[in-house]
């Protein structure tokens, strides 16, 4: 009667290892890491500018607004469209180096004549980098506002991120705000360019 039970208990003891003889045949978790080796670093990009703009010789009112807010040193009236070419360079100081060219127009969109929809090419030859980035986003004349990357040309292709606007100097003809940017290119980006090695 032993022998009967002899092939039964083959095929039961065959079928419970047989699981753990499979797990011990697949890739430990050690070889997932050494994939993620492979994937490609994200190349960012982060430094400050300081944008000059003169009212009547870099920047001028296209058109005139027509309710809200009187023109003032921070204000222009709903509808104002201004338009700029400001230098940017690399202290607050206007005769410090210069290392881009901000060029664009804004629309004043708020009645309270402080708020604007912006959109800007800016020029750049920084860090060894050359080319420019386009944004498009709502500004604050006296407080910071986040501009997202919508664009770029030269070594900002395919470059993504935002950039940062604070006001510095309101007093006067002359006004100066700090930009912050914050670049990123996605890793089929960086193939491109040559980022990765």
């Amino acid at each position: 009667m032993a022998s009967q039970y002899h092939p039964f208990l083959l095929l039961l003891l065959s079928l419970l290892l047989l699981p753990l003889l499979c797990i011990a045949s697949f890739p430990s978790t050690s070889s997932h890491k050494h994939h993620q080796d492979h994937v490609p670093v994200l190349k960012s990009l982060h430094f400050s500018l300081y944008q000059h703009e003169t009212i009547n010789q870099t920047g001028y009112i296209i058109v005139n607004g027509v309710a809200g807010a009187g023109v003032g040193q921070t204000t222009t009236p709903f509808g104002t469209i201004f338009a700029f070419n400001d230098k940017m360079s690399t202290k607050p100081d206007s005769n410090s180096n210069v290392k881009g060219i901000a060029e664009g127009v804004s629309i004043t969109s708020s009645l309270d004549g402080l708020r604007s929809v912006s959109f800007a090419k800016i020029t750049l030859k920084i860090k060894g980098y050359q080319g420019s980035i386009s944004i498009l986003g709502g500004t604050h004349n006296i407080k910071p506002a986040d501009h997202p990357v919508v664009g770029g040309t030269g070594d900002f292709m395919f470059v993504q991120g935002f950039v940062r606007s604070s006001p510095v100097d309101l007093q006067g003809v002359a006004v100066v705000y700090k930009i912050e940017f914050h670049l990123y290119w996605p890793p089929y980006a960086a193939a491109v360019h040559g980022f990765l090695k």
